[in-house]
């Protein structure tokens, strides 16, 4: 099987584009474009610095409701980002778990805390626990593990996969991840405004019904992924048992917010039919 709807990125006003859907046993459904060209991946960043800290959760290094951060913050707070600290900025401007924060600092604060616990930088630490077991050899950490890794679309579907049917952690663990943590907070949605509720996993952003929204209209609630600043996305639609990652060399905007949807709606129409 090839989607044929992966060639919509043609169309894209970027200067370059790669995409990839992949199933939970690895199956590439197909790619379009450069699929191991390394792109500066801004927040899909997130999604992978999430993971490594539920590896260091799971081998006891950490643990999810430790204090982390802020005073009054846990490494859960930062990872759903209700710790209270600003965006980009570490200081604090609310107190924790009261306000959906999307924050930058959080995840640098975390990427500290989870360095100082295992006693090695965090992007050693993630190639380590995520990237070498998962053959992303094309992947790397190059500063805040808020924002700062580059990757390709090949190594994203192994990712992508991963997440899907997880083999370098237990399933409760990522069942945990795409649960809505600290249900009914709202916040600002980076890119779309006023959320109520801004639903957000361990590192993942959950869909549920916010509206607008960077993935397509009939994306399942139960969707959950990171699109970056980059002009990047990785989505994992679990009714549709699959994921869609694209990567492109321009930066979000209304071209973002316009063509996405559009994109994700064909994919997943391609994979509903017979």
């Amino acid at each position: 099987m090839s989607l044929q709807s992966l060639a919509l990125i043609e169309d894209w006003p970027v200067p370059t584009a790669a995409a990839g859907v992949v199933r939970g046993d690895g199956t590439v459904l197909g790619t379009h474009g450069p699929a191991g060209h390394r792109f500066p991946l801004a927040s899909v960043t997130k999604p992978l610095a999430a993971y490594a800290a539920l590896v260091a959760y799971e081998e006891g290094a950490i643990e999810l409701d430790e204090p982390a951060g802020p005073p009054g913050s846990t490494v859960r707070h930062l990872l759903a980002h209700t710790s209270g600290l600003a965006f980009d900025e570490h200081r604090v401007t609310a107190p924790p778990g009261e306000r959906r924060l999307y924050s930058n600092a959080g995840f640098e604060q975390l990427g500290d805390h989870i360095a100082k616990a295992a006693e090695i930088p965090f992007a050693e630490y993630l190639r380590q626990a995520v990237l070498e077991p998962l053959g992303m050899t094309s992947t790397s950490l190059e500063g805040s593990p808020a924002r700062d890794g580059v990757s390709t679309v090949d190594d994203l579907l192994r990712f992508a996969a991963e997440v899907q049917a997880p083999r370098l952690l237990d399933p409760r663990t990522v069942a945990q991840a795409m649960t809505v943590q600290y249900p009914g907070t709202k916040g600002v949605l980076p890119g779309y405004g006023h959320q109520n509720p801004n639903d957000w996993g361990l590192g993942f952003e959950i869909r549920d019904s916010k509206s607008p929204h960077w993935t397509g209209s009939s994306s399942s609630p139960r969707t959950f992924g990171h699109f970056g600043q980059s002009g990047t996305f990785l989505w994992v639609d679990p009714d549709a048992r699959a994921a869609g990652v694209a990567l492109t060399d321009r930066a979000f905007g209304p071209w973002a917010a316009e063509v996405w949807p559009v994109f994700t709606d064909a994919v997943l129409a391609e994979l509903r039919r017979p």
